[in-house]
């Protein structure tokens, strides 16, 4: 039998019986603090399991596609003063079960609890109407369903089956369940995109094992024994066990509630150098670190048009807030880039900044509370979850956030202005911070690179339109120097670099496209690169000076004259250089120079005779290259520093 994992979460106001009716399912009383027991609602976060079979349930699938659904269920408060509770346990959920009184009908936070799901992008549910024994016949029971639908309509859950249950009658509990299966069977599990994490949701203590936290995996697997890190401290430690549906495992799933043991940390209520309390997120190092700047859609809910409570007043520009994201929540300012104000059924490009960091990814829903949190405002969901507050409300970048935001699920989209922005990314680090599998985000470079969109090229993603604008500029910086100083082999390579500096700032990148011009337009020469064309050429003033140095260097190639007398003067030391840089001449030392092919030809002497001879003095070297010993001893002194010969004693041989 398939085995498929979700996490459902109940919703919907106080005292309307959502514990009551996740113990009759699943036999387990999810309220647990004493607290609770004595007041008789929710306060805190509950948890439950439930097993679920399709084959019981005619019309869903055929005996070939039997399925088990393992749901982690989360019992969330319904009472006003502990929404931020609940927000804290619905973030990762996959199906809601909203249950609803029959005696009380819709009520307030009925309609809060709505909204946040629909914010969270929560697109299942079934609906309970509860405490159908509480009212007067059949008649009032159809009355109470037309109610609660109209009351749904418009929303994600509009469609949802609507379900009468009553406790007292112990009626409508089989009939929830198949509702649930009909449900999952058209909802996709919960994806594995090799991105675990764990909002941490609850943390406790035991003696002999140490701190435990638990919380809903998403994005990927844990395994006993990995190495993860705990954010936003930034604190290592590792999985000594984990349990998942009341069973130690080595592997825990995403869609599951897991709870995992960390021997290294200490629990807030025991709280040192370190430890972690709920809204913190369990993860992998490689996902980079949390950060305080978030760019983001925000919406408030078209629900909210004819509301009269403060959850309808305006979202403004600068507001304080609080930002549910995950199972925490932190204090943040909302900066809102085209407009002053975000009215209900609005949407626009935010900025949220946070007084302390937040782990979150491209794709990660959240909510947005006032500061005294009474009310829920708005919602989102994340663009750019390291975001830099310099430039937020230029038109280029609402433009490139504007684009994401009209297809948040498709990574070609998010890695295009992703370029646009940066114009230059490391692939190892291309949306590392987002809801995409590396072979989306692979499959996405593919597609950009056959749109000739983009290049990639030695670890990096790099806009072409970028690329070709800088390609351009350093082939206009080499032919200036051509046109100024003709007389040199080339530009050099670190005037090359000043010059793109601003353009191009970080050196691998410089390297990359250095190489990219040699590939075809250029010649890179030890320190210079040249246009392939480009012939090095004295300059007019210099010409006649070139001719000297040549006639006098080749009327006795082996035996020229000393450099001293080669360059009486500033105009020949320049002329000389010009013949060096271009490799016409080679200098033996600080005072012999030899034309180039008289140099080769003294070397191929000398290696030829060295071969037959074995060894050879340097009065028998001399005579073979036909110079005097001025020239023939700093030559030999170049071939021994070059590896070329070997001196042993007053002798030389092949090295």
């Amino acid at each position: 039998m398939k085995v498929q994992n979700f996490i459902l979460a109940t919703a919907g106001h106080v005292d309307h019986g959502k514990s009551a009716l996740i113990k009759a399912l699943t036999g387990t009383d999810p309220d647990r603090l004493p607290e609770e027991k004595a007041r008789g609602i929710t306060i805190d976060l509950g948890f439950a399991s439930l097993e679920l079979t399709n084959d019981a349930v005619s019309g869903v699938v055929s005996d070939s596609s039997a399925c088990l659904y393992r749901l982690g269920i989360v019992d969330v408060p319904g009472h006003e003063d502990f929404v931020k509770n609940m927000v804290a346990g619905v973030g990762s959920i996959n199906i809601a079960l909203f249950i609803v009184a029959a005696d009380d009908g819709w009520m307030p936070q009925s309609e809060e609890h709505l909204q946040i799901l629909s914010y969270l992008g929560v697109k299942q549910a079934v609906v309970a109407l509860t405490k159908v024994d509480l009212l007067d016949g059949i008649g009032a029971s159809e009355t109470a369903i037309t109610k609660l639908s109209e009351a749904l309509a418009g929303s994600p859950f509009a469609d949802s089956e609507i379900v009468p249950t009553s406790i007292v009658q112990n009626t409508g509990i089989e009939e929830i369940k198949q509702a649930l299966v009909r449900t999952l069977a058209r909802t996709p599990p919960p994806r594995d995109f090799g991105k675990p994490r764990l909002p941490v949701d609850r943390v406790f203590t035991l003696r002999g094992i140490g701190t435990v936290v638990t919380g809903t995996l998403t994005g990927g697997e844990f395994r006993r024994g990995q190495s993860v890190i705990v954010q936003p401290s930034g604190q290592n430690t590792r999985l000594r066990t984990l349990h998942s549906h009341n069973s130690e495992v080595e592997i825990t799933l995403p869609g599951t509630r897991t709870a995992l043991n960390l021997p290294d940390i200490a629990s807030h209520a025991h709280s040192g150098s370190s430890s972690i309390s709920r809204g913190d997120t369990v993860t992998l190092p490689e996902f980079g670190n949390a950060s305080t700047t978030l760019d983001v859609i925000v919406e408030k809910s078209h629900r909210l048009i004819d509301c009269k409570n403060g959850a309808a007043r305006p979202l403004k520009d600068g507001a304080l807030v609080r930002i549910h994201h995950g199972s925490g929540n932190v204090p943040a300012r909302v900066a809102l880039s085209g407009c002053r104000q975000l009215d209900p059924g609005e949407r626009a490009i935010a900025q949220l900044r946070c007084e302390s960091p937040v782990f979150g990814f491209t794709g990660d829903h959240f909510i947005v509370r006032d500061w005294s949190e009474q009310w829920t405002l708005a919602g989102g969901v994340i663009l750019d979850p390291d975001a830099s507050r310099n430039g937020f409300r230029t038109d280029a970048r609402r433009g490139s956030l504007d684009v994401r935001s009209q297809s948040p699920e498709r990574p070609v989209v998010h890695i295009s202005s992703q370029l646009s922005q940066y114009s230059a990314v490391r692939r190892s680090e291309l949306l590392v911070k987002s809801r995409f599998s590396t072979h989306e985000i692979e499959a996405a470079v593919s597609e950009l690179v056959k749109l000739g969109e983009a290049m990639s090229s030695n670890g990096w993603v790099i806009a072409t339109s970028w690329w070709k604008r800088n390609r351009t500029l350093a082939e206009q910086a080499i032919d200036e120097e051509h046109r100024l100083r003709p007389q040199n082999l080339g530009l050099q390579i670190t005037d090359l670099r000043r010059s793109l500096t601003k353009q191009v700032p970080v050196a691998e990148l410089f390297d990359l496209l250095t190489a990219d011009l040699c590939r075809d337009a250029c010649v890179q020469s030890g320190t210079t690169i040249r246009r392939r064309s480009h012939k090095p050429a004295l300059p007019p003033e210099l010409q006649a000076a070139g001719i000297r140095l040549r006639g006098l260097l080749s009327a006795k190639p082996a035996e020229p004259p000393s450099k001293k007398e080669l360059t009486p003067d500033k105009t020949a030391q320049q002329a000389l250089r010009f013949m060096l840089q271009t490799g016409e001449a080679v200098e033996i030392s600080t005072e012999v120079v030899l034309l180039t092919d008289a140099y080769s030809q003294a070397v191929a002497g000398i290696k030829k005779h060295l071969s037959r001879r074995g060894t050879a003095t340097v009065s028998e070297l001399r005579q073979v290259v036909g110079a005097s010993r001025r020239i023939v001893i700093p030559l030999l002194e170049r071939l021994d520093r070059e590896g070329v010969t070997r001196r042993d004693g007053d002798k030389r041989a092949l090295r």
